[in-house]
């Protein structure tokens, strides 16, 4: 597995790739890998030539400085999984090469960025879309793959995708689980003992909430109270929003009557976590 710093080398390796007629999968990391990153991976090794993934923790998608300089690292451990994967290179630039000391540019997706998340944490979708942009750029990527379980970042990047042209097929993948349901994140790492044993009530919500719209419950806040108590009764962690929104547009819902998903995000003592699940 090769290893490359510097964004030019990067650019310059990826179109000597293409310019040959090979494909190339991408997986945008910001380190700390768990099982869910490397199945994305997987799923971009069965779909092209050669498999890309870069790490880099992007300070523009943090609002708190202590949230940054708090979050995981295991270089070693990383490098070595993705090795297990197959990984053909990953791309692993300091801070100055993705952002030097001139850099004045953000990339804005409109509209997108006004629920769920964005609402809490305002700034963090353009610097998701500001590293993505420029990290496609770099690594000239055929196709790139994103978990469902950051639903609105994939909507967000979907949308940005196609606005830009960017010629790069986007491909969810499906949301990884631990055992007891609790999506993996590297943010899970930072759960208490209690609160690691809470923390599934979040999955066991958003399954009640859409048992009991298959039951025939269309009502947003009658679903929204289901999991909310739940959440307050099993947990104590603080619920940051519970809303169902339109699949597409991500805009609020009062009755579910079109495609659309329930989305969550609930603060414990040093970790936030997020889940949803589609109605």
């Amino acid at each position: 597995m090769q290893r490359i710093e510097s964004s030019a080398e990067m650019q310059k390796w990826a179109l000597s790739k293409r310019g040959k007629g090979q494909s190339i999968a991408f997986v945008p990391t910001m380190g700390f890998l768990h099982e869910g990153h490397l199945e994305l991976m997987r799923i971009g090794k069965k779909k092209a030539d050669l498999l890309v993934a870069s790490i880099f923790v992007n300070p523009k998608q943090f609002n708190d400085t202590s949230d940054l300089d708090s979050y995981p690292s295991d270089e070693e451990g990383d490098l070595e999984k993705l090795r297990s994967v197959g990984c053909d290179l990953v791309f692993f630039p300091p801070a100055d090469e993705i952002y030097p000391a001139d850099y004045r540019t953000e990339v804005t997706v409109s509209e997108l960025n006004n629920f769920l998340c964005g609402r809490t944490r305002p700034g963090h979708f353009e610097g998701v879309t500001t590293v993505v942009s420029k990290l496609f750029n770099i690594v000239q990527p055929t196709l790139a793959v994103f978990g469902e379980k950051d639903f609105q970042q994939l909507s967000i990047i979907q949308r940005m995708t196609k606005d830009l042209n960017f010629p790069i097929e986007i491909i969810a993948g499906a949301t990884y689980r631990e055992a007891d349901g609790l999506a993996m994140s590297s943010r899970n790492a930072r759960l208490t003992k209690q609160e690691r044993a809470e923390a599934p009530t979040l999955r066991k919500a958003l399954k009640a909430t859409k048992q009991a719209f298959k039951n025939g419950e269309k009502n947003s806040q009658e679903l929204i109270q289901i999991a909310s108590e739940m959440i307050i009764k099993n947990t104590s962690g603080t619920i940051d929003y519970i809303e169902i929104v339109d699949a597409d547009r991500l805009q609020t819902m009062d009755i579910v009557n079109k495609p659309s998903v329930m989305a969550l995000a609930v603060n414990f003592t040093k970790s936030r976590l997020i889940d949803n699940i589609r109605l």
